[in-house]
């Protein structure tokens, strides 16, 4: 029994539970590809981004070399936020040090909550496939029991398509799931290491901008 004459054969669940799986996998695969696209474009673009703005004579010469390297704006972000001004609102209570503090780790939340985008399908898809194909497997041997119960007698013909749809469901099952988890693991380990980076340019950012509007009161 192939898949397709699984899905044709089958009743109302086990069509439900083949869908089901066959979104769950197309899903996963769509955020895998585009995750890989998107992280491979912004771990280079996050190296060069820094590189050319400590390069730079000055901030505002740095915001402007970093526009043409940094697509997905995430160092750029940062930078817009450190223009702060004073609106008279808690916003801007504190000195500059505090304030910097805010709106840095406000833009740097930002920044990972684009990178993080999709990890949460694919933990999902991970966790959960698995328990679906096992719903279709348990239906199988639920009608490979109704088979014998209604012939009154073990015989292969009765039990070999119930069973097939089982096994065939508990392979697609970890089918789906296996890539998910990898997936979500090897993407992982990208976003960690782009964090890193992004976390360490935002702490010698406010260092930097500090130091320029000269001592502040501890």
């Amino acid at each position: 029994m192939n898949v397709a004459q699984l899905f044709l054969q089958g009743d109302a669940v086990t069509q439900a539970v083949a869908l089901l799986l066959l979104a769950m996998s197309v899903g996963s695969w769509v955020v895998i590809l585009w995750k890989a696209w998107l992280l491979q474009r912004v771990g280079s673009d996050v190296a060069r981004a820094i590189a050319a703005f400590w390069q730079s004579a000055s901030v505002p010469q740095a915001l402007e070399r970093v526009r043409a390297f940094d697509r997905e704006a995430l160092l750029v972000s940062m930078l817009m936020a450190t223009k702060i001004e004073d609106a008279g609102t808690l916003a801007t209570a504190g000195d500059r040090s505090q304030q910097l503090t805010r709106v840095l780790r406000d833009a740097l939340h930002m920044a990972l909550a684009k990178l993080q985008h999709g990890q949460v399908l694919l933990a999902t898809v991970g966790a959960t496939a698995p328990f679906v194909g096992l719903l279709g497997t348990v239906w199988g041997i639920y009608h490979a029991l109704i088979g014998i119960a209604t012939a009154g007698q073990v015989t292969i013909d009765k039990i070999s398509g119930p069973v097939g749809e089982s096994l065939i469901m508990t392979a697609a099952g970890l089918a789906v799931a296996i890539p998910a988890v990898l997936g979500y693991n090897v993407l992982g380990r990208v976003i960690a290491r782009i964090e890193a980076e992004l976390e360490g340019f935002a702490r010698d950012l406010r260092e930097l901008l500090v130091a320029e509007s000269g001592p502040t009161t501890p």
